[in-house]
């Protein structure tokens, strides 16, 4: 591995029933410093996932007790989770997995055996991805707020106004009709 990579940050969840594999990518993604936790099943990375909420999930789908595409589903219908992007990493080559993969909402699908520079590729690229789109989602939010503010500011304006138009058909017109009689009494 070269070291001309820069540093990167983020938590990474690897979830593989394989030891060697596990060992490889968490010493990978370590290398260029982003924090790794590591599953060796579906049922060991949902409890992972209830402790400490992970930026990005490399999950294997070929395993004993759950199957990938099964921890997939049980991670993106809890509330807590859903928005975490996830990342097939498998040993499945065929389109049919694939295909299944990204109709579930995979960010990406990555075969086994895997080349180290193209997962850190990817990793690094979903992770700005889901950085850029968190810091537009607070960006609307602020606008959301703004936008809130200024109709309320304008919703009181406009009560305002209404007032004073109120108040001045009710009082305009009994100095006018004084000045009116007057008027006429000169004439």
């Amino acid at each position: 591995m070269t070291t001309e990579l820069t540093k990167q940050t983020g938590l990474i969840l690897i979830v593989d029933d394989t030891p060697a594999n596990l060992g490889v990518l968490s010493e990978t993604l370590s290398f260029v410093g982003y924090d790794v936790v590591i599953a060796t099943s579906g049922e060991r990375s949902l409890k992972q996932l209830e402790r400490k909420s992970p930026e990005l999930i490399l999950l294997d789908i070929t395993m004993p007790d759950m199957d990938g595409f099964e921890v997939y589903q049980k991670i993106k219908t809890n509330p807590n989770t859903c928005n975490i992007p996830i990342i097939f990493i498998t040993a499945l080559t065929d389109t049919e997995s694939k295909i299944r993969g990204f109709e579930l909402g995979a960010v990406d699908y990555i075969t086994k055996p895997f080349q180290e520079q193209e997962v850190l590729a990817r990793v690094k690229t979903h992770l700005q991805l889901r950085r850029l789109t968190q810091n537009l989602e607070q960006q609307v939010a602020l606008k959301v707020v703004s936008l809130e503010s200024a109709k309320q500011a304008a919703e009181a304006a406009n009560i305002a106004k209404s007032q004073l138009l109120a108040n001045m058909s009710h009082e305009l017109p009994t100095p006018l009709n004084a000045i009116i009689s007057m008027t006429e009494e000169l004439q």
